[in-house]
């Protein structure tokens, strides 16, 4: 049988936006049709997002994309306040980018491999990337450890996350220099996690609260909700940008209603993008798009654009776009989390 140093070979290189002025390519697709048109038109939206001084951006993340590559370009969107706030799975926030932070890595794989003999190795497969199950582990007890540091009481997945930032600051900062956590908690750019069991975090709640039966942190989803829709209520207007669909999707648009609820008339999200490859046809939420958001009164229709590609193809087009066109260099930084000291 192969060894795990057989598996676990070649890093996964995270894709920098930096490096490559993808402008010109996408101004082209503009006259093209299909789906290389919509993605212009998105890349434009997201563009016409930081030009509005009125717009807090909100991105909302889901499916395995840090893992395959795209963890700097968020952390690029973070550091250059290119987004005000993140929605975002438990698995991208905890799992992939807090477990790099500590100094471990995903690794190039294959899907055609004997999983058998992966499970014998404890190396975990995602698609095409491989992770090291007892890294991860590692990465579960630093949550439980981390937890165990705090006051017991609810706190919600923002709270807790900063505290995974200020963790990493206080033991000589990440292993990496693009870790999201540590540059969100930097840059007083909220992240929520509304599924925050759905990761290490959930593996570590359970160590801590098994230890801790009678006083212990819990997580407080209502609390999310509520401090999510107080960015709302805060923002003129705003604007999401959303990666994949899933819980932080739902979430996000969700806080127009609840707004609405809580302060009459609230406006639509006046911007939406969405990158999916899930199919309408199902009736599922990853996959409805925006115009049927409207009907629920979550997303205003000017300007709104869905686009039918896979992640690591849009994302680094669209995102990259607008960094090189440079309308964030102007842009005033809104530092949402101190909405909450």
């Amino acid at each position: 049988m192969a060894s795990k140093k057989d598996y676990l070979k070649e890093i996964v290189k995270h894709f920098d936006i930096k490096e490559h002025n993808v402008v010109p390519m996408v101004e082209a697709m503009g006259k093209m049709a299909f789906s290389a048109r919509d993605l212009n038109r998105a890349a434009k939206i997201f563009e016409m997002m930081l030009n509005d001084e009125n717009t807090t951006i909100i991105l909302t993340l889901a499916g395995s994309i840090f893992s395959a590559g795209l963890k700097r370009v968020v952390y690029d969107l973070v550091a250059n306040n290119m987004v005000d706030a993140i929605v975002s799975t438990g698995a991208l926030m905890v799992d992939q980018d807090f477990f790099e932070a500590l100094g471990f890595k995903h690794y190039i794989g294959s899907p055609n491999v004997d999983d058998n003999e992966l499970r014998e190795l404890h190396i975990d497969r995602i698609y095409d990337t491989f992770i090291d199950e007892d890294e991860l582990r590692i990465c579960d007890e630093t949550t439980a450890k981390i937890f165990d540091s705090l006051e017991p009481r609810p706190y919600s997945s923002r709270e807790l996350l900063w505290h995974f930032g200020k963790y990493l600051e206080e033991n000589g900062g990440p292993k990496v220099d693009d870790s999201v956590i540590y540059a969100a908690y930097k840059n007083n750019v909220p992240i929520f996690v509304p599924a925050f069991s759905d990761c290490s975090a959930g593996f570590g709640i359970i160590m801590h609260q098994t230890a801790h039966p009678d006083k212990h942190v819990s997580f407080d989803s209502g609390k999310d909700f509520l401090e999510l829709t107080k960015i709302k209520l805060e923002s003129k207007d705003t604007g999401i940008f959303m990666i994949g669909g899933g819980v932080p999707k739902n979430f996000t648009q969700d806080i127009v209603v609840a707004a609405d609820i809580l302060q009459e008339d609230a406006p639509m999200h006046k911007y939406a993008i969405q990158i999916t490859v899930a199919d309408v046809r199902d009736g599922a939420l990853s996959s409805s798009t925006l115009k049927e958001a409207s009907s629920w009164g979550k997303v205003a229709q000017t300007y709104e654009q869905m686009v039918y590609s896979e992640a690591t193809l849009a994302f680094p087009l669209i995102a990259g776009y607008a960094y090189h066109k440079g309308s964030w260099k102007n842009r005033a930084k809104k530092e949402l989390t101190k909405l909450f000291e």
